[in-house]
């Protein structure tokens, strides 16, 4: 058993390796760090439940002040015993994440392709090696890094509006996901499924993610919400170093591997990323992003 609460406190500290500044909670029974941050954190500390909304319109890109941000807050997160259960959605209407910032990609210095990358790889960290029991509230559509966001909680919950899609469909933009991106979409879905999703680059409707295991269950929007806040509840009644020993026997080889070969990967990514050919591909897909809003 001592080797066990080991493996569990590995869980937790791989999330915690981490360069970015450590932030404490203000004083108060329920507890708001907005300001102008694109981030919205709020912790019921009496429930131990935090929730914490992207509120960067129009699509919550993940742009390295983003990631920064969302880093922060899980930090905070982690650091405060008093937190036990926490639901990421978002406070944008229509749009859970659109994943990557693609002009954090296009025309960028190698260091600054790093930096972006390793907080790309830093929010993966601790969320899918978080010692809170996680729901994923995806409330709009989740291409890319917003599908990576949701499959790193415990559960997802997706509304169901038919105009909403969720999947890693990276290929679509010439790029290839990532190993770590394919591994915790392969663990969900498992293979099959995730070879047709990473090589034709699928977005699923609620539906479709539901039939496949993408998502856990889907629900009316306007009860999202509140149907996150009753699985959270669950998952928290369950001993905390039980859920946590399960969590990191499954979770662990996988972040291991990460970490393991994580200046690699950025190195790898730099390499494609800068390639003229990506370079061109990423531009095209900017200005067709420009001509749909004109």
């Amino acid at each position: 058993m001592a080797a066990a609460a080991m493996a569990a406190g590995r869980l937790a500290g791989a999330a915690l390796r981490c360069p970015l500044t450590r932030l404490a909670f203000p004083a108060g029974q329920r507890r708001r760090m907005s300001g102008a941050s694109p981030v919205l954190l709020e912790l019921d500390e009496r429930a131990g439940v935090a929730v914490l909304r992207l509120q960067q319109p129009p699509v919550n890109g993940l742009s390295l002040a983003m990631l920064t941000e969302l880093c922060l807050a899980l930090q905070k997160l982690e650091d405060r015993r008093a937190c036990r259960g926490l639901v990421l959605t978002s406070a944008v209407p229509g749009i859970f994440s659109a994943g990557l910032d693609i002009t954090e990609m296009c025309g960028r210095s190698e260091e600054r392709l790093s930096e972006f990358w390793r907080a790309v790889q830093e929010l993966w960290i601790l969320l899918y090696g978080s010692r809170l029991a996680t729901v994923a509230a995806v409330n709009g559509s989740a291409p890319a890094g917003g599908c990576l966001m949701a499959l790193s909680c415990d559960y997802r919950i997706m509304a169901d509006n038919p105009k909403y899609g969720i999947g890693l469909n990276e290929t679509r933009l010439g790029i290839v996901a990532p190993f770590w991106f394919k591994d915790s979409l392969l663990n969900t879905v498992g293979h099959r499924a995730t070879e047709r999703s990473l090589q034709l680059g699928l977005m699923y409707s609620p539906q479709e993610a539901l039939k496949i295991g993408l998502v856990d269950e889907i629900v009316p929007e306007d009860k999202i919400q509140a149907r996150a806040a009753e699985v959270v509840a669950q998952w928290l009644a369950i001993p905390d170093h039980a859920r946590q020993l399960s969590k990191s026997a499954l979770r662990k080889p996988v972040l291991d591997h990460m970490l393991m070969h994580r200046e690699a990967d950025i190195q790898d990514f730099v390499r494609f990323i800068s390639r003229d050919a990506i370079q061109k591909s990423l531009q095209k897909y900017m200005e067709m992003l420009k001509q749909k809003k004109a």
